[in-house]
């Protein structure tokens, strides 16, 4: 029995032909998890069920080494996107029904920080593109710009940065979320991958100036500590930055952008993967004037602030009540309180529905102990963490 030889272009053609089975057997499954949405509503069974993901995986992974020679870590790679798009699909078609004032808006006015193609713009899109909005973009030139944007009404929605993996949390949005009438309705995480965005492609050694908005300066500090004279200058955003790079249309200046952000400004990429970290993630959520309804079969994030007396131990006692309703702290932020020398506003993220059994019963405990506390928004939990297979099981 002889191989059977085929053409370049044949093989490509049969390539093709696959691609469209697979992109056809995608959009069927995602269907079904629709279907398996809907049979939720009846049952209030949660969204995510670990075992059954667990079992699938195993199985799958079992199926692909016997049957068709693929190694699991290929197979898990596939469908832990799989899985995450359809707990996304399901968590969204159950908050429509929650929501279905909201869900009844194709359109939305959406404020961020910078220009089109700053990473901020970049989230908006995201974030909104799963829930099938068509977007009104208003960019705006300070956080605070974007708070008052939604405040007066102008936005339905604004969307703002509130910490990095490198570079921390960003304190000046801490600061405005202590004073604004607005709740959090939503987050969003984002992989940020920093590069170098020039006119052409010049050598590091002849950049003079290089332009950005403070924080990516500090998530690429190990990477600029190494340009030697190089002045950084500061933007309002990273698509400021690009903007002014191309408006300047000189040899010698640069910016720190995303690069396909940067092809929006005529501006190609000279150095890619520049960060501190390999693994740099902004954490981004999502402000309105109403709160959101979060359906109890999704996993849900409360956001509170509050503030303790100065006695000692105030805080580890606030601590201790969310430790005995075994309530999982996510984020402890401290911030200066504004016109009160040494006293401190704590922000506080847990994974827990505002209107569970167990977050009233501590909300109610943390009233009675502190000094303030306020509920900032209870919202879904943006980050589907992958169950991981357990093939000795």
């Amino acid at each position: 029995m002889t191989d059977t030889k085929y053409s370049l272009d044949e093989i490509r053609l049969r390539l093709n032909e696959l691609d469209d089975q697979l992109l056809q057997l995608l959009s069927e499954r995602r269907r079904f998890s629709i279907e398996v949405a809907k049979s939720k509503v009846e049952t209030s069974k949660p969204v995510r069920d670990a075992s059954r993901e667990q079992q699938l995986l195993v199985k799958l992974i079992n199926n692909g080494k016997d049957k068709y020679q693929l190694d699991a870590p290929y197979i898990t790679k596939i469908f832990h996107t799989i899985i995450e798009d359809s707990v996304l699909l399901q968590q969204n078609y159950l908050q429509n029904l929650a929501n279905p004032q909201q869900s009844r808006k194709p359109l939305a006015r959406v404020a961020f920080l910078g220009s089109k193609g700053s990473y901020s713009h970049l989230a908006s899109r995201e974030f909104f593109s799963r829930k099938n909005t068509e977007l009104i973009e208003l960019n705006c030139d300070q956080f605070k710009e974007v708070i008052k944007t939604v405040e007066s009404g102008h936005a339905d929605y604004g969307v703002l940065p509130i910490e990095n993996t490198s570079s921390g949390s960003i304190n000046e949005v801490f600061d405005l979320l202590q004073h604004t009438t607005l709740h959090i309705v939503g987050e969003l995480t984002q992989p940020i991958d920093h590069c170098l965005v020039a006119t052409k492609d010049i050598q590091l050694e002849k950049i003079k100036t290089l332009y950005s908005h403070p924080q990516p300066h500090q998530q690429c500090s190990e990477f600029l500590s190494r340009l030697s004279g190089v002045v950084l200058e500061s933007c309002a955003s990273t698509a400021d930055a690009m903007q002014k790079v191309q408006e300047l249309a000189r040899d010698d200046v640069a910016a720190i952008g995303h690069a396909s952000s940067g092809k929006l400004y005529g501006l190609q990429s000279i150095q890619s993967d520049i960060a501190n970290q390999t693994e740099n993630h902004t954490r981004f959520i999502i402000v309105a004037r109403k709160p959101v309804e979060v359906s109890t079969q999704i996993p849900a994030k409360t956001t509170f602030i509050m503030s303790t007396s100065q006695e000692a131990g105030s805080l580890v006692e606030t601590l201790l009540v969310l430790q005995r309703y075994d309530i999982n702290m996510t984020k402890l932020e401290s911030r200066p309180i504004m016109g009160n020398p040494w006293e401190e506003m704590f922000y506080v993220d847990v994974e827990a529905h505002k209107d569970s059994e167990s977050m009233q019963l501590a909300t109610q405990e943390l009233i009675k102990i502190t000094k303030y506390l306020k509920v900032l928004g209870c919202y879904p939990i943006d980050n589907v963490k992958p169950v991981i297979p357990d093939l000795n099981a």
